[in-house]
């Protein structure tokens, strides 16, 4: 057993509880927190989300203390403008906040959150993508209409991996 304030770098350690940190990005989500700090013992997690207008996720600023965790992105997905050469009106792309396998919807047996035509929000969830066992909702990020899936369902998707195209509102 590890004694409180003890450096688990320098060994001996206990390791930081991963189910802790989900349980404080799913409390940001719930209570629409930009920012949250928790000191547990020697740990120090500092989780901070981009501002709605951020056209990327903004990085962690990690604490100097004895460990520190990467904000999980799934807090807001990646939305970065299309290419110009993209076809039709000014598009803007969803990219996959995270490595993981694209599903379309919650279940196999319920309809896709999301396909072309349909109207979102920021706070709509287009997918969810499993990573590690650990399902995680997406957000759209952004008004506007679903002009383009570019993934199948069950696919294995990249971080900053175009997902959606969106037209927005």
């Amino acid at each position: 057993m590890a004694e409180q304030g003890r450096d688990p770098e320098a060994g001996g350690g206990e390791p930081l509880d991963v189910k802790k940190v989900h349980y404080l990005v799913k409390l940001m989500k719930t209570y629409d927190l930009s920012e949250v700090e928790v000191t547990d013992g020697s740990y120090r997690v500092h989780l901070r989300r981009p501002e709605a207008s951020a056209a990327a996720v903004a990085p962690v600023a990690a604490a100097p203390a004895a460990y520190s965790t990467p904000a999980p992105a799934a807090a807001a997905p990646a939305v970065a403008a299309a290419p110009a050469e993209a076809a039709g009106p000014k598009t803007v792309v969803i990219e996959s906040p995270m490595v993981g396998t694209f599903y379309a919807s919650g279940t196999p047996e319920t309809p896709p959150f999301v396909s072309i035509g349909t109207a979102v929000q920021p706070t709509s969830t287009v997918c969810i993508i499993e990573a590690m066992k650990v399902f995680t909702d997406i957000p759209a990020g952004i008004s506007g209409t679903i002009a383009e899936v570019l993934v199948k369902n069950g696919q294995p998707v990249e971080f900053g991996q175009p997902m959606f195209r969106v037209t927005p509102a």
